[in-house]
């Protein structure tokens, strides 16, 4: 069935569990040779229907096919034409990079001849050569993306299936991953995927939006755009923190969501609701912009939103001083020969919201974990919180709220039971500890879900729970180590509400994030690469200090297809995927040459000079600190 136009087909999937019905008569078709991208909030449904669609699950009712293979009745033939990506690595940490495409092989049963080519091909297609004998243990989180992907694609299948492929993957690694799929595209492969990054959506083909288990809206991203009939208005706040919740206010919560350096104001009246806004408030810039998927998944997710009367519980639950939380001097880590972190010094004051960045294995929360006291500096000295880190890091330990990168909740407790375990760590007893469960389970949004074990807990839900762990004891300083990843926007933003308020209330937020728009909720941004603090400021000031370079924004058709002839027209120096365009930085700041290259074409283009986003600067300056290599 389906065999021919369609590579992947999908007809009246339902699959419950127990009485969640986790996806209900969803029918999808993927055509042959393009991306179709599935999104959809937390619990919506997105990795079930993966499943299904593989062959792990077997659906209630329906039927899905691979290449015209019943997924549930010809498993050996759909296994054959499929590779699938899930979220959970399935790498072997204490095997090479080499041994773990090797075993993947023979477990796909790939003949013998022909396999140390193919093997080559697929290391330098994903730049992974050079890191051929390294355990895949301590490869950082972007190149353990590229080595699965590469142990996936070693049989060389005709459809792969990912499961959100690019969650905790810095700026930099996910455009070398999205270059890779899209070589892989012109190849002729289908990719079935899904993902919580909604520009990476942007560049699917055909994109499928699910919500309570059902796709609400189907067809190419501008088709879905355009059919929701959802106008924006972009209000860029000067750095006025409390815009946002007055905006709520005065227009409504499901229609103000932040976004990067600017609020988005959803409408369907432009002119009548700019001029409200400019009344409101004078001193912001406000204009109409386009829409996004963003938009979409907010007017449609916005549970998230409802929940903000849960913000009223955060001046009961901080613990906000004044004056500096933490100062470091010379803070070193060093692994044998290897430097972790080189010499970082930093000031950090109380009610601060301070931003590091950095790739993947940069030192991010090598530092963290030191700051925390969790792991000993090397050399280098400090306070955290009026305590010295080198002399008595226990003691730093009941003074901070820490949520580290992986989830370290214990998933086979209850909700409410991983709650009282980390109460009685903090020393919590009795009435005390009660009286904070309830508030920990109210902020998380669990008190319906108290008694539900931990494991059964999707993304957003889990890291709510673990914030509110991690703040249970009122401290007055907090490290959360990425910890929105995973995380639908919806999520993300109630998170960042949350992350406000208790900076606001005076409680300093030491916040590492890959999500570059959530850079921009900063007061302050340092950045670290292989170790060492190349960049720190306020958002504002990297974005102008650190790009001298102009930033051409291109939108067209396939805009993939043109990278590599922009990337060599003359003082171009870089061109990368932005949403469903291109960013372009370049010397030329009317980028007369881009839109020439156009025009002798006869292409379709908008080509027009904008303001570096954080991506673009984070990008631009990890590569010249990597010297000038892409």
């Amino acid at each position: 069935m389906d065999g021919g136009v369609f590579a992947v087909s999908a007809d009246g999937i339902t699959k419950r569990y127990g009485e969640t019905c986790a996806v209900e008569n969803v029918s999808l078709k993927a055509g042959r040779g393009g991306i179709y991208g599935l999104i959809g909030p937390d619990g919506a449904g997105k990795t079930t229907m993966l499943r299904v669609i593989a062959g792990i699950l077997k659906p209630d009712s329906g039927e899905a096919f691979v290449c015209g293979h019943s997924s549930e009745h010809e498993q050996t033939a759909v296994k054959n034409s499929i590779a699938y990506m899930s979220q959970k690595f399935g790498l072997y940490p204490d095997l090479s990079v080499l041994e773990n495409i090797k075993l993947y092989a023979d477990l796909y049963g790939v003949e013998k001849h022909g396999m140390r080519e193919r093997i080559d091909e697929l290391l330098d297609f994903s730049y992974m050569k050079p890191f051929k004998h390294r355990h895949a243990g301590k490869l950082s989180g972007g190149m353990k993306q590229k080595l699965q992907l590469i142990c996936a694609l070693v049989h060389k299948p005709e459809v792969l299936l990912l499961d959100e492929p690019t969650n905790g993957v810095d700026p930099v690694s996910r455009r070398d991953f999205w270059r890779i799929l899209y070589g892989l595209v012109a190849e002729g492969m289908t990719i079935l995927m899904s993902t919580a990054y909604l520009d990476e959506a942007e560049r699917c083909n055909v994109i499928g939006l699910m919500h309570r288990g059902k796709i609400i809206a189907e067809g190419t991203p501008e088709e879905v755009i355009e059919k929701s009939g959802i106008k924006v208005i972009s209000v860029k706040d000067g750095g006025d923190r409390s815009l946002v919740k007055r905006l709520k206010s005065y227009i409504g919560s499901d229609r103000v969501h932040a976004y990067g350096d600017r609020i988005r104001v959803l409408t369907s009246d432009i002119d009548k609701d700019v001029e409200k806004l400019i009344t409101f408030a004078p001193e912001a810039e406000i204009e109409p912009d386009r829409s996004m998927l963003e938009d979409i998944f907010m007017s449609i997710g916005g549970g998230a939103d409802a929940d903000e009367n849960i913000l009223s519980l955060i001046a009961d639950g901080a613990g906000g001083k004044t004056g500096t939380a933490l100062e470091v001097r010379g803070l070193t880590k060093r692994f044998g020969d290897f430097t972790a972190v080189n010499n970082i010094s930093l000031t950090v004051p109380y009610g601060e919201i301070f931003g590091f960045l950095g790739p993947n294995g940069a030192g991010k929360s090598t530092t963290i974990k030191m700051l925390c006291g969790l792991l000993p500096a090397t050399s280098g000295e400090g306070m955290v919180g009026g305590v010295d880190i080198v002399h008595s890091p226990e003691t730093i330990k009941s003074k901070i709220g820490y949520m580290s990168q992986k989830f370290s909740l214990y998933e086979d407790l209850k909700v409410y039971e991983n709650i009282d375990f980390y109460g009685g760590i903090y020393g919590l007893t009795g009435a005390e500890l009660a009286k904070r469960r309830d508030w920990s389970l109210k902020l998380a949004g669990l008190e319906d879900r108290k008694n539900l074990m931990t494991s059964e807990l999707v993304g957003g839900w889990r890291q709510r729970l673990a914030l509110a762990c991690a703040i249970l004891h009122k401290p007055s300083i907090v490290f959360l180590d990425e910890p929105t990843s995973g995380a639908d926007p919806a999520s993300r933003r109630l998170f960042w509400a949350i992350i406000n308020e208790l900076a606001g209330s005076g409680v300093t937020v030491f916040v590492s994030t890959h999500y570059m728009e959530e850079a921009e909720y900063c007061d302050r941004l340092a950045l670290i690469f292989r170790g060492d603090m190349i960049a720190m400021g306020k958002p504002s000031e990297l974005k102008t200090s650190q790009m001298q370079d102009k930033i051409i924004e291109v939108l067209t058709s396939n805009p993939f297809l043109h990278m590599e002839a922009l990337s060599k027209l003359d003082g171009v120096l870089d061109v990368s995927l932005f949403g469903a365009g291109l960013h372009v930085r370049t010397a030329d700041a009317e980028g007369l040459n881009i839109k020439k290259y156009f025009a002798d074409k006869h292409i379709d283009a908008q080509v027009q000079r904008i303001e570096a986003t954080m991506e673009d600067v984070f990008v631009s300056m990890i590569e010249k600190a990597d010297g000038g290599k892409k």
